[in-house]
């Protein structure tokens, strides 16, 4: 009589495991089905970003190249000018000097602040070299011409990397609910089992699987900027 309560009491306790098993495994699915679908929303937004960004940083890039052009040839024009210059000064031809330096002025109220410093800076280092420097040699001036394109196009390429590891994230909840799925099926058929042990064995594998998976959940991040009560 002991032996058949024991029995029973083994049975009712296994199945109570079974049940509470069921239970939070369900709610455990939902909750990374539900996070999984998170990283995807970003992944997808972080995504579209940008590519948003690098069409706008390849606008700015673009049009950052036409100025450069624009400006070598104002330049060519002026440093024209000055070769003349310094022949009409050669000849002692005032009137052709005074009409040099009347077109230098003007060009050089054409030109953003940045291209006047370089040309200059460019003369100076010629006079100082013996050669002909270009102002387009002076590194940080050139670079002046793609630094908010770069800056756009940084952006974009952290956009995508963050949107990389939102979707590496979402696979990785998405590998937690199939392992919980699992856990669902092998528990969903112990009743199929007439024999206690394999019942108990079942629990038992279902158990490591289902402890698997949850500290393995545990491991991935949440997704960026994610609360509760963003959701209330």
């Amino acid at each position: 009589m002991s032996d058949k309560k024991t029995k029973m009491s083994r049975e009712v306790c296994l199945e109570l495991i079974t049940v509470i098993l069921l239970g939070v495994t369900a709610i455990l699915i939902a909750w990374a089905t539900w996070i999984g679908s998170l990283h995807a929303g970003n992944q997808t937004s972080n995504f579209t970003k940008s590519n948003n960004l690098t069409a706008e940083g390849n606008s700015e890039w673009n049009e950052a190249s036409q100025l450069k052009m624009q400006d070598f040839m104002m330049f060519n024009q002026i440093n024209a000018l000055y070769i003349d210059l310094a022949f009409a000064e050669s000849k002692g031809d005032t009137d052709e000097i005074d009409k040099i330096n009347w077109k230098i002025d003007e060009l050089l109220d054409l030109l953003h602040e940045d291209l006047v410093d370089a040309i200059f800076w460019a003369f100076d280092e010629s006079a100082a070299l013996g050669y002909a420097v270009s102002p387009f040699d002076n590194e940080e001036f050139e670079n002046t011409y793609f630094e908010v394109a770069r800056e756009i196009l940084n952006e974009a390429d952290e956009l995508l990397e963050i949107g990389s590891e939102e979707g590496s994230h979402s696979d990785a909840f998405g590998l937690v609910t199939v392992i919980y799925s699992v856990v669902l099926f092998m528990l969903g058929i112990i009743g199929t089992f007439k024999k206690p042990n394999y019942k108990m064995a079942v629990v038992i594998i279902s158990g490591v699987a289902w402890l698997i998976a949850t500290i393995y959940m545990a491991t991935i991040p949440m997704p960026t900027d994610f609360s509760l009560f963003n959701f209330f």
